[in-house]
């Protein structure tokens, strides 16, 4: 996974600044290129006396379009961007919808990830996947990135470690191999989980069973951690793993500590598009749960 374009869908308001903060620190701390962009929704062309209002609808269109951006242009200098927005690029795109806007903007400049906020109907420091981000989610062919609400509040200085949720398979053991990648190229340590559902209460065969399952998992972890070691990794640092056990997803991710600036990263269901992003249900269920950035990586082959 490359991480030379990061690009940031952006709307006024809290959401925009969560997605912007998330963006602006990982463009920076990958040395990438930042293109900050606004959906717009097309003008429809009606014939006759109604052209007027077309018209005026559409120099509306473009006066909210260049506000959204000179908003986002200020916001990313607040966020440590360089002044006027640095080097950053803004640009507005006109799509029916928002999130299939970013997959064909993000198509037509080659960007390498797309960066947004929560919706609002979560909770602070979780995420809701909106409208925009289900789009984004069943068809990006580049990976979604979410950042929780209100993490453009108080941002960390950098990202501390990236953690994959991991299950034995092709498609996580691509992303696995993506993750120590992209845990390279930001120079963080890199962290392997994975969850184990269990009841309450469980009779002896079930513990059995459940004894037999951690072992797996942990033998799993231990085998992808020996196969993934980020290239140039400073000597000693060793892939981290851990077994996160729990009722249901959100307890076993809170039996284990989140850093500052942590990131999980999920493969896609393998039942969905080769080279799309297709969150299945127990990614859906750690985007939920989790109380800090989550990437969604493409299907690779």
């Amino acid at each position: 996974m490359r991480l030379d374009d990061v690009l940031a869908g952006y709307v006024p308001g809290a959401r925009g600044r969560d997605g912007l903060a998330l963006a602006v620190l990982l463009a920076e701390q990958a040395h990438a290129r930042l293109t900050v962009a606004t959906v717009q929704p097309p003008a429809r062309s009606t014939p006759g006396p109604a052209r007027a209002e077309e018209s005026a609808w559409r120099a509306y269109l473009r006066e909210q379009a260049d506000a959204t951006l000179a908003q986002a242009r200020e916001l990313v200098g607040e966020l440590g961007g360089g002044p006027g927005g640095g080097g950053a690029e803004f640009v507005a795109h006109t799509h029916r919808g928002s999130g299939r806007g970013l997959v064909e903007l993000a198509r037509g400049r080659g960007a390498d990830v797309v960066v947004i906020g929560s919706a609002s109907g979560s909770g602070r420091g979780r995420i809701s996947v909106g409208s925009t981000a289900d789009q984004l989610l069943h068809s990006s062919s580049v990976p979604v990135l979410l950042a929780p609400r209100g993490y453009g509040d108080q941002p960390p200085a950098a990202f501390d470690r990236l953690t994959v949720a991991y299950r034995r398979g092709p498609g996580c053991d691509a992303a696995v191999k993506d993750a120590a990648g992209t845990a390279a190229a930001l120079g963080v340590p890199l962290r392997l989980v994975t969850l184990v559902i269990s009841s309450g209460r469980r009779a002896r065969i079930e513990e059995e069973m459940l004894v037999r399952l951690r072992d797996q998992a942990a033998a799993d972890l231990h085998a992808a951690a020996r196969g993934r070691q980020p290239s140039g990794r400073p000597a000693g640092r060793a892939v981290e793993v851990e077994v996160l056990e729990g009722r249901n997803v959100a307890q076993a991710l809170g039996t284990t500590s989140w850093l500052p600036g942590e990131m999980i990263i999920c493969a896609s269901s393998d039942t969905g598009p080769l080279r799309r992003v297709f969150l299945g249900d127990t990614s859906m269920k750690i985007v939920r749960a989790s109380t800090c950035p989550v990437m969604i990586l493409t299907r690779e082959p």
